[in-house]
C-alpha cells in the first residue's frame, strides 16, 4: 500500500536528544555490539549506524527478525516455501516500527492493507471493524452499538466508576492504578457483558499470549487506549506482501551493511565482561570476543536472564532481581496447512475466534502473501494457518501436539466446512514459549532501557518504557530509545519517536471519569 504517514493529528512527537550528527566528529567512532536481531535489535542497530557508530549485530538464529523472522523450508514434494512464526498485524499506530521499515520502503509499498478483521464467537456472532469511524470515542461507541454481543441495556449496566480507567488511560499512571488487578477481575467489576467480553476484549488479552486471568488489567486498559479511545488510526492493519524475510529483513540487512553494520548470525552470546575503563568484552560461542564501547541487549526474556547468569560483571543490586523476575507467557502453537482445495472466496484473510476451544485465529495466507499465492498458482488449493495461544500442553510431547493439531483442524472444518473435503498436501507445526508475560504487578518490577552500567542498555517488548506502546511497537520503541541513550552518552543526536497520546484524549470522558471519582482498586 502507499502509506500517507501518520493520520492522527494528535499523535505525540517525542523529540530527539540533541547532539552532533555523525560520530566522525568525535575523533574516534564508538563501537557497539547489539545482542539480538529481532525488531528491537534492528531498530537499535539502525539508530546507531545512521549516526556513524560502528555496529556488530550478533544473533543466535540464522535469520533476522526475531519473532517476526522468516526462513525457508522444503515441503515433502520438494517445493521450497517461505516460513515464519505466524501471522503478525502491522497496525497503523506502530509509528516507530514503520519508521524502521521506511528505511528501505519509504512509501511502505511492501505492506498491503487487509479490508477487515472479523471476530467470531461460539454462537456464530461476528464483530467487524470495517466501516468504523476513526475518531474516538465514536469508534468504540459505534462498535459497541452495532455488535451482536453488546446491547444498549448492557451500556446501562456498566459501572461507570469502575470503568473510568478505560476512558482516562494515562501512561504510566494507569499501571499504578490497575497493574495489581488481573484483566478478568477488572472486566467483572465493571460489569462488562460476558458475550462481548469474550468476543472483543479477550481477543486482545490473548494477543499477549496470556489468558485474562494471567494478564494485568493495566495492560488491557492500555491496549484499549492504543486501539480505541486514544488513537484515531483505527483497528485495521497491514501485512507484508510476501514472506517477512524477503519483504522486510533482507532489504534492511542490505541497507545496514552499506552503513558498515556487521552481522554474525547463527551465533549466541555466552557472556559479557565489563572493563575497568568502561568498555565491554562480549563473548560468543564461536569466534573471538568482541570489544565494544557499548552493548545493547535485545534478547528475549529467557535469553536475557541466562545472559545475566553467565555475566557476573553485570550483577547489580535491585536491577539483577528485576531482570530475573521477568516471566515468560505460556506456549503458543502455529500450524500451517497446504491444502489441495481452495477455501471459499468470501473467507477473510484473517479471522479471530473466541469460544472455539484452543483455536484463536485462522489466516488464509494466499489472500495476501505473494509467496503463498505463488504456491497456489502452481499447485492449486490454499495455504491456511491456525494459531493457539496460551496453550497448556508441553511442546515436547508429540502425542499432545498431534491431539492439539487435530483439534485445531476440527475447529477449522466447523468454521470453514469446505476444508473438511480438502486433502493436506503438507503440514508444518511450530511451538514457542519465548514471549514476555505482562502479568499482574509486573510493570513496576520490569527493568527499563537504562541499566546501572554506563554503556549497557536493554531493548525488547519485555522491557519497560513509559509510553503507550505494545507488542511489536514496544520492541521497536525500546530499540530506538536504547540507541538514543547510547548516542546521548557520546554527545550524538538521537532519533525522534512517536506514540499515540499518552493520556485520554477526550475531555468529556475525562471530566465524566473525574466526576465518578478515582476508584480504589
Amino acid at each position: 500500500m502507499r502509506d500517507q504517514g501518520c493520520a492522527d493529528p494528535r499523535a505525540v512527537r517525542h523529540r530527539a536528544p540533541p547532539g552532533v550528527a555523525d560520530a566522525g566528529a568525535l575523533g574516534r567512532r564508538p563501537r557497539v555490539v547489539v545482542v539480538g536481531g529481532g525488531v528491537a535489535g534492528l531498530c537499535a542497530a539502525t539508530g546507531l549506524a545512521e549516526r556513524g557508530v560502528e555496529v556488530e549485530l550478533v544473533e543466535r538464529n540464522t535469520h533476522l527478525g526475531g519473532r517476526v523472522g522468516g526462513w525457508t523450508e522444503q515441503l515433502p514434494d520438494g517445493d521450497e516455501v517461505a516460513m515464519s512464526r505466524g501471522f503478525h498485524a502491522f497496525f497503523r499506530q506502530y509509528y516507530n516500527l514503520r519508521k524502521l521499515l521506511r528505511r528501505t520502503d519509504p512509501g511502505l509499498e511492501r505492506l498491503v492493507a487487509l479490508p477487515d478483521y472479523p471476530l467470531i464467537d461460539a454462537e456464530g456472532r461476528i464483530d467487524t471493524f470495517q466501516g468504523l469511524p476513526r475518531t474516538p470515542p465514536w469508534n468504540a461507541l459505534l462498535f459497541a452499538l452495532r455488535s451482536p454481543t453488546f446491547r444498549l441495556s448492557d451500556l446501562a449496566r456498566l459501572d461507570p466508576r469502575a470503568a473510568a480507567p478505560l476512558a482516562t488511560v494515562s501512561v504510566p499512571e494507569i499501571y499504578e492504578r490497575l497493574d495489581h488487578v488481573d484483566a478478568a477481575t477488572f472486566l467483572d467489576r465493571i460489569r462488562f457483558p460476558g458475550a462481548a467480553r469474550h468476543l472483543a476484549l479477550e481477543v486482545f488479552s490473548r494477543s499477549f499470549f496470556a489468558t485474562p486471568e494471567q494478564m494485568s488489567a493495566a495492560e488491557l486498559a492500555t491496549m484499549f487506549h492504543i486501539f480505541f479511545l486514544g488513537s484515531s488510526e483505527g483497528l485495521l492493519f497491514d501485512v507484508p506482501e510476501a514472506g517477512f524475510e524477503r519483504s522486510l529483513w533482507d532489504p534492511l540487512r542490505t541497507y545496514l551493511t552499506a552503513l558498515g553494520v556487521g552481522f554474525d548470525l547463527g551465533t549466541a552470546v555466552s557472556g559479557i565482561e565489563r572493563g575497568s575503563d568502561g568498555t565491554y568484552r562480549v563473548h560468543r560461542d564461536r569466534g573471538a570476543p568482541l570489544d565494544a564501547d557499548g552493548v545493547v541487549i535485545a534478547a528475549d526474556v529467557r535469553a536475557l536472564r541466562q545472559l545475566l547468569d553467565d555475566s557476573p560483571d553485570l550483577e547489580a543490586p535491585g536491577w539483577s532481581e528485576s531482570v530475573r523476575g521477568l516471566r515468560n507467557a505460556p506456549s503458543f502453537f502455529v500450524q500451517r496447512l497446504w491444502l489441495d482445495r481452495p477455501v471459499q472466496p468470501r473467507r477473510a484473510a484473517f479471522l479471530a475466534t473466541s469460544g472455539h476451544g484452543p483455536l484463536d485465529n485462522i489466516s488464509v495466507l494466499d489472500r495476501y502473501d505473494g509467496e503463498a499465492r505463488g504456491w497456489v498458482a502452481r499447485r492449486g488449493g490454499s495455504v491456511v494457518e491456525l494459531h493457539a495461544y496460551a496453550v497448556a500442553e508441553h511442546p515436547g510431547d508429540c502425542a499432545r501436539t498431534r491431539r492439539l493439531g487435530n483439534d485445531l483442524v476440527g475447529r477449522l472444518h466447523e468454521l470453514y466446512p469446505e476444508t473438511a473435503r480438502a486433502g493436506v498436501v503438507a503440514e508444518s507445526v511450530l511451538w514457542r514459549e519465548d514471549c514476555p508475560l505482562f502479568g499482574v504487578g509486573d510493570f513496576l518490577r520490569r527493568p527499563g532501557v537504562t541499566t546501572p552500567h554506563a554503556g549497557l542498555v536493554l531493548a525488547g517488548d519485555g522491557v519497560r518504557i513509559d509510553l503507550p506502546v505494545a507488542l511489536m511497537e514496544r520492541a521497536a520503541t525500546t530499540g530506538w530509545h536504547a540507541a538514543n541513550r547510547l548516542l546521548g552518552h557520546w554527545g550524538l543526536r538521537g532519533h525522534e519517536l512517536r506514540s499515540v497520546p499518552t493520556c485520554g484524549r477526550n475531555g468529556v470522558l475525562r471530566r465524566l471519569a473525574q466526576r465518578e471519582g478515582r476508584t480504589r482498586w
